[in-house]
């Protein structure tokens, strides 16, 4: 590593949603995060929401310098009016391929799948099925894959893969 990259931070991911009245709620009540900043830009009629795993330091001061030094930030962009007619968002894993899904990691991976059912969240892989049976993928509003994992249940889960680095 270069010492003149060796502060450089990935801070944020980005999905453009459709309606923030459906997604805010899915992110934060049934994935657990906390919007830290949101941003409205008026006259470009767009929106930015940046989340945040409630299990991070809260570094918020109110500054966007804050918000564009913080690890591990979800944002969620709305372009005004997109929530009108089908123009349904592509998750990247239709044709053709290309961004595929955010993973969040959970202490118990068959409670928060019974608890994502028991919300009505939609699964494109549930826990126990398909060729890793102990992940699950499930679908936010826009249709985005999120990969859940429990970390204890990582280590030996493709037999024999060793980790480089």
């Amino acid at each position: 590593m270069s010492d003149e990259t060796e502060r450089y931070v990935l801070t944020h991911t980005m999905l453009r949603i459709k309606d923030p009245a459906r997604s805010l709620p899915f992110y934060q009540d049934v994935l657990g995060m906390r919007l830290v900043t949101r941003l409205d830009f008026d006259e470009r009629r767009f929106s930015l929401f940046f989340l945040q795993p409630r299990g991070h330091a809260d570094q918020a001061d109110g500054s966007l310098a804050a918000t564009f030094s913080r690890a591990g930030l979800l944002e969620l962009t709305h372009n005004w009016g997109s929530e009108e007619g089908d123009g349904s968002m592509h998750s990247g894993n239709d044709e053709p391929k290309g961004y595929g899904h955010i993973c969040i990691a959970v202490p118990d991976i068959a409670a928060a799948c019974a608890r994502f059912k028991r919300l009505g969240v939609s699964f494109q892989k549930p826990l126990g099925e398909g060729g890793i049976k102990e992940i699950a993928f499930i679908k936010d509003p826009d249709g985005y894959w999120i990969e859940i994992v429990q970390p204890d249940l990582m280590d030996g889960l493709l037999g024999g893969f060793k980790s480089q680095g």
